[in-house]
């Protein structure tokens, strides 16, 4: 199920000195939130807090090599972001959007996936469950992130909670009152949605980009050979030129020299007309320097990349201002941020335009170059909105269990809410950026070169679409999987430029299928460990 592509070694985009801070940085954060964490939880059950802390941290980390790598493998395999560009970017975006944007998410997590309600259930008995999730949650990310494959963190967790639950309600009451406590018609409706994200993913870049390539890489590429014709035209023109100025007697060159001078003047006049000219190779030459004058290479950027940015805009600001400003600011309508998002798109389609009037020179006619620039701004922008995205609904899937444990822990009740303290949201964060860093260049090797070749137009593409589809699960506090709809984003690309890898796909597909029966059986296994240790 591995995948036999190199991989990009740590050595390639990092000395040993980064790899020993990012190390360090870990460490003394990790010790930092233990020596925090023990007066917040009242120093109770230090031990089982110890190992809940290290395997939540463990989670995040895992959860940066494999869901945040795949977020932006993408913009890495474009070309558009390097490795640690990556990481500054999650650092802000990722743990932004889990603070501001996570909690619905994480509270369907918790109370929808299973009721323990009728159980019984002990507090201790609790943080098994939600720690024996943890656990296999992340040892399969991190079995699955060194195989370079990207798979969902949320079909991991949920069948951790399902698999320990039920070994839980078979100790309680049974088999029947074990099923009876998980929330089949829930992961059902959660199960629809793992299919329709990588389609609508798909879908969408499909529909994005293939207007984008017609209207603007197809225009360019048309555009470009044009002026390539021109310029092979006008050396035909000198060489047929030369060879007819050669035909000549010695009198009829002189007579043909004396109307070239006399052209070569006035072609330098602004307001020369073609019948103010004499000599067929001046004619020829105004004519294809007029061709050439009023061929409008940057017709195609300045028409549509302004309004393809303004749309970019408009989904970052909404997934900031509906699922990060109304959390802090209840009193903000659905009216206050629609004009917010209509203030940003404009400012950034003005802006956007204003740029694309601005190009001059060499720039104007590599339009390959000019293209390359400006979607790669655009991409950084989607790639920060799909960062906040993908922190408001994966990286719960670490905080929140954790969160319920340290709430267990502390006040020795399950209640249906816990608060997450800032300590944890900056603990988790700093492990997701070690995560990416440290292990995962094999998926961002897939999903940025191996599933299709990426540029930065199809990876703002991808991007952006599996920004809007994400989000608007989050909105809805459907915990969709990132992964699948980003992937399939990358296929939407691969189908429109007809290079997509499916035989890649088997495995991914593979993985994809076995993660919530693996995370169950290995989260039953670990509970069944936990309570005879504990």
């Amino acid at each position: 199920m591995g995948i036999s592509n190199q991989s990009i070694k740590p050595a390639s985009t990092g000395t040993m000195k980064v790899n020993i801070f990012f190390a360090l940085l870990l460490v003394g954060m990790t010790s930092y939130f233990l020596w925090w964490g023990f007066d917040y939880t009242l120093h109770q059950q230090t031990p089982l807090f110890i190992v809940a802390t290290a395997f939540g941290v463990f989670m995040a980390f895992n959860i940066g090599g494999n869901d945040v790598a795949n977020s932006f493998g993408t913009s890495v395999g474009a070309g558009t972001l390097t490795i640690p560009q990556a990481l500054g970017i999650a650092a802000i975006f990722e743990v932004s959007g889990a603070v501001l944007a996570g909690g619905e998410v994480t509270n369907t997590i918790r109370s929808g996936i299973v009721d323990l309600d009728g159980l019984s259930v002990t507090p201790n008995q609790f943080i098994y469950v939600m720690l024996s999730a943890l656990i296999a949650a992340a040892f399969w990310l991190l079995f699955a992130t060194k195989k370079g494959l990207p798979v969902s963190t949320t079909h991991a967790i949920i069948g951790g909670i399902v698999g320990s639950s039920i070994v839980l309600g078979v100790t309680l009451g049974g088999t029947e009152m074990a099923l009876s406590a998980v929330n089949w018609g829930q992961i059902g409706t959660i199960a629809i949605s793992w299919v329709i994200s990588p389609l609508l993913g798909g879908v969408l870049s499909y529909i994005l980009y293939g207007q984008i390539k017609k209207n603007i890489i197809e225009y360019n590429d048309r555009t470009e050979a044009h002026l390539v014709t021109l310029k092979d035209n006008k050396k035909v023109l000198k060489q047929t030129h030369k060879q007819y100025l050669d035909s000549l007697t010695e009198s009829e060159q002189l007579a043909y020299t004396s109307a070239m001078l006399r052209d070569q003047e006035i072609y330098r006049d602004d307001d020369c007309v073609v019948e103010d000219l004499e000599t067929d190779y001046y004619k020829e030459l105004y004519e294809l320097e007029n061709e050439r004058s009023n061929l409008d290479t940057l017709k195609a950027l300045k028409k549509w990349v302004p309004i393809i940015a303004a749309a970019g805009a408009a989904v970052m600001t909404a997934m900031v201002v509906f699922k990060g400003l109304k959390n802090v600011n209840g009193d903000m309508t659905n009216l206050n941020g629609l004009l917010i998002m209509g203030m940003i798109a404009a400012l950034v389609w003005l802006a956007t335009f204003i740029y694309t009037k601005s190009i001059r020179g060499k720039h104007k006619e590599d339009l390959t170059k000019a293209t390359f620039i400006m979607f790669s701004w655009m991409q950084v922008f989607t790639a920060s909105a799909f960062a906040f995205s993908h922190g408001s609904n994966d990286i719960a899937n670490a905080v929140g269990p954790f969160a319920a444990i340290m709430d267990v822990i502390r006040t020795n009740t399950i209640a249906t809410e816990a608060a997450v303290p800032p300590a944890v949201m900056l603990t988790f964060g700093v492990a997701l950026i070690v995560g990416l860093w440290f292990i995962g260049k094999e998926v961002i090797q897939t999903v940025g070169t191996n599933l299709a070749k990426m540029h930065p137009a199809s990876g703002f593409s991808a991007e952006l679409a599996a920004a809007a589809v994400v989000m608007g699960a989050s909105t809805m506090g459907l915990p969709v999987s990132s992964t699948h709809t980003l992937v399939g984003a990358v296929l939407g690309i691969g189908i429109v430029n007809r290079d997509t890898n499916w035989a890649l796909m088997k495995p991914i597909g593979l993985a994809w299928i076995i993660t919530l029966p693996a995370a169950a059986l290995m989260s039953a296994i670990s509970y069944m460990i936990l309570t005879s240790i504990f």
